[in-house]
């Protein structure tokens, strides 16, 4: 037994009680015992025993209180350290599509995916679109959008019908029974590796490069696994698409139903600018034209184009009549002018139109111009489209600015490496197999036009109307047989070319073109409209 003894204001501690004590002790408690026993039959409490009993009850009080307290913080740090984690966050549900529910993560992906895109589509605009990348877009109003809202709600609403309609195809598959060709765990491999390799490239680890690109909540596994169902819908829609088939007959009866929208006119014509003429101030600052000055500007177009009409009757050139006038007047001749509902191409397309017919169109309501115009002919284009396969290879990033000295020198040492690594791809292709398969493949492997990699590259139906740079469309209308090779040099840089073979006639890929998307379009929309989604509030507070 230990007790603590005070003496002399000092606390002496004593293992034992010493012999003079001891007596002392038993004295006092029996005198304490029959003290409690006189004071127990009497009915009264000692108030010793009272104020022990009470000072329990407050220690007992001070330490379940003291306890909650830690409790409620050992609590609040879990929460913290939680919260600071992103757990939270990248669990949360933010939409119900059908009532299964997708989180945060999940919606960031396509969110920010329709927002890159724009931002890299529309880089030159964004001023004209009244959107500020450097504000808050929840903070501004959409023009473009047709309901209203800001850039938030415009972007958003893309994400989810976009985010609708992936599962909604991978869903159909599924039912189908349907069974993805093997390239697309290949490519998946390649993607993350890519994935990988930019992250690194920006000294970033793969964790922090996604947090950058898609926010917090996004992960390796929730972008791989969203990447893989983006992969499978566009797999399933291709496929469908391309199962689409139509027979001569039918394409002839679409062709005849609506001969406007796929014949071509020969014509010549001169445009006459009939706008009023800048003005500026004294202060050097920009002025609307008056009315009356509008008025006089039309007044003197429509004088000029008779007296070039009055010419041309007359024998005239109609290419050489716009030489003494050539601030306002432009000459133009396209052999395959295609229709449209403006003033001219009405005129050019009215099924009353015979070869060598001419006029003067008033077109100053629309465009404020007038057209001298020369109508030829109008035919259904019958050539030959192509296919053709490329690999573009680009030219490496440099690091002097465009300006700076030695940047034209950078420039052409980074183009000519470009260049050597077309020309030895070629080669190394050369010295294999050489065939469309092994090209498709070094394609997929090496090409930086990801609109085309995946699919070895192929380009099809190439004609003299496709949206294509100059260079790389003049290389494949030009006489080729199938296999040749070569390369070719365009503003993206080194074109590997493979040349197919010829394909439809161009009316006929037109036709086919717009009965397919009809057709596909009736599929997809039956497919994709029930499927909807509804926003979670808390859930949402994490997308963007």
């Amino acid at each position: 037994m230990q007790v603590y003894f005070v003496a002399c204001g000092r606390i002496r501690k004593l293992d034992t009680f010493p012999n003079d004590l001891r007596g002392l002790k038993q004295m006092s408690a029996s005198r304490e015992q029959k003290s409690n026993e006189g004071m127990a039959s009497s009915g009264r409490s000692d108030p010793k025993t009272a104020r022990e009993a009470q000072k329990r009850k407050e220690i007992r009080r001070s330490n379940i209180l003291y306890g909650t307290i830690a409790v409620v913080f050992v609590l609040v740090a879990i929460v913290t350290f939680v919260w600071k984690s992103n757990i939270v966050q990248k669990a949360a549900g933010a939409v119900t599509i059908n009532g299964e529910k997708y989180t945060a993560a999940e919606v960031n992906y396509y969110y920010k995916n329709v927002y890159r895109n724009f931002l890299s589509n529309y880089s030159s605009y964004l001023s004209v679109f009244g959107l500020d990348t450097s504000k808050s877009l929840k903070d501004q109003d959409c023009a473009m959008s047709e309901d209203g809202g800001t850039w938030y709600d415009y972007f958003l609403k893309q994400a989810l019908d976009q985010m609708c309609a992936v599962h909604a195809l991978v869903d159909s598959a599924q039912k189908e029974g349907y069974k993805y060709p093997d390239s697309i765990q290949t490519d998946l491999e390649s993607s993350m590796k890519t994935l990988d390799s930019s992250a690194s490239s920006y000294g970033y680890s793969t964790a922090q490069y996604l947090s950058a690109l898609y926010g917090s909540t996004m992960t390796r596994k929730v972008y791989q696994a969203q990447l893989l169902l983006s992969m499978e819908a566009q797999d399933y829609s291709k496929n469908y698409e391309n199962s689409l088939t139509y027979t001569t007959d039918q394409l002839t009866a679409a062709y005849q139903a609506d001969t406007k929208t796929y014949d071509m006119v020969n014509c010549e014509y001169v445009k006459v600018d009939g706008s009023a003429a800048a003005k500026t101030d004294a202060s050097g600052k920009s002025t609307e034209a008056t009315d009356a000055e509008k008025k006089d500007a039309l007044a003197a177009a429509k004088k000029l184009a008779d007296s070039i009409y009055a010419d041309y009757q007359a024998g005239g050139d109609l290419s050489k009549l716009t030489d003494s006038n050539k601030d306002t007047a432009t000459y133009t001749a396209n052999d395959s002018t295609t229709y449209s509902d403006a003033t001219l191409q009405k005129w050019l397309f009215d099924s009353s139109r015979k070869s060598g017919d001419s006029a003067v169109l008033d077109d100053s309501t629309a465009s404020s111009a007038y057209y001298v115009v020369v109508f030829n002919n109008r035919y259904r284009p019958e050539y030959d489209t192509v296919d053709v396969r490329h690999i573009l290879i680009q030219p490496a990033t440099g690091e002097k600015k465009e300006g700076e000295d030695g940047y034209e020198a950078e420039q052409t040492k980074l183009k000519a490496e470009a260049k050597q690594k077309a020309e030895d791809l070629l080669a190394k292709w050369k010295s294999g197999d050489a065939t469309e398969d092994s090209f498709a493949a070094l394609a997929k492997e090496n090409s930086a036009d990801t609109g085309s990699a995946s699919d070895g590259g192929l380009i099809s139906q190439v004609s003299k109307s496709s949206s294509l740079v100059d260079a790389f469309k003049n290389w494949c209308l030009e006489k080729h047989n199938p296999g040749d090779t070569g390369i070719v040099e365009s503003d993206y840089g080194y074109h590997i070319m493979y040349f197919v073979g010829t394909d439809l006639p161009y009316w006929q890929s037109q036709v086919t073109s717009s009965l397919k998307s009809n057709d596909f379009n009736t599929w997809y929309t039956g497919l994709t409209k029930d499927y909807t989604a509804k926003q979670l509030d808390f859930g949402m507070r994490f997308v963007g």
